[in-house]
């Protein structure tokens, strides 16, 4: 089983991913955790430096590859997470103005908290989502008003199978009248 957890950065992706291991209890250990972001830039595996929106670019093959030679179940985090191979994709969703102040209380400048908040706003990467894996394998989940907790207790429904697809039920259009 592969399970990749993404959404636009700030969602809550990391924060929730790390309590869902001792959420699944005993079966967790049949998961291998693999924060992608870190695979990146432990091993390099990016192609420059983008200056104007102060990140790496991913080379998407290579991570490919790097997962690709991996054996086993694994649950991959990343808001790459999406471009690769997986059974369930679960895509956590914030509103825009709630996603904005989060990124700005990390040290995201005022341009990329826009940028992402607009992305969030235009549903990139759940359409990237649903486009690569099929509505079938999509599992939508707001985490605008939402304890990391009781997101992690989503995603482990996600995992076990315990929750049915969803896509498209958030709508955050109106962050950008």
């Amino acid at each position: 089983m592969k399970i990749a957890i993404t959404g636009t950065p700030g969602t809550g992706k990391t924060t929730a991913t790390r309590l869902l291991k001792s959420r699944l209890g005993e079966s967790a250990e049949e998961f291998e955790l693999v924060h992608l972001n870190r695979v990146l830039e432990d091993e390099g595996l990016y192609t420059e430096v983008d200056a104007n929106r102060e990140s790496k670019v991913a080379d998407l093959d290579a991570l490919a590859e790097w997962l690709a030679a991996r054996d086993g179940d694994r649950i991959v985090e990343s808001h790459l997470a999406h471009h690769f191979d997986a059974d369930r994709v679960a895509v956590l969703r914030c509103a825009p103005t709630e996603l904005e102040t989060r990124l700005r209380e990390r040290g995201e400048t005022d341009a990329k908290a826009r940028e992402n908040a607009e992305s969030e706003a235009l549903d990139v990467i759940l359409s990237e989502a649903v486009d690569e894996h099929g509505l079938e394998s999509v599992y939508e989940i707001d985490t605008t008003d939402r304890e990391p907790a009781a997101v992690a207790d989503e995603l482990v429904a996600v995992v076990t199978g315990d929750r049915e697809p969803s896509a498209g039920d958030v709508d955050f259009m109106g962050y950008l009248t």
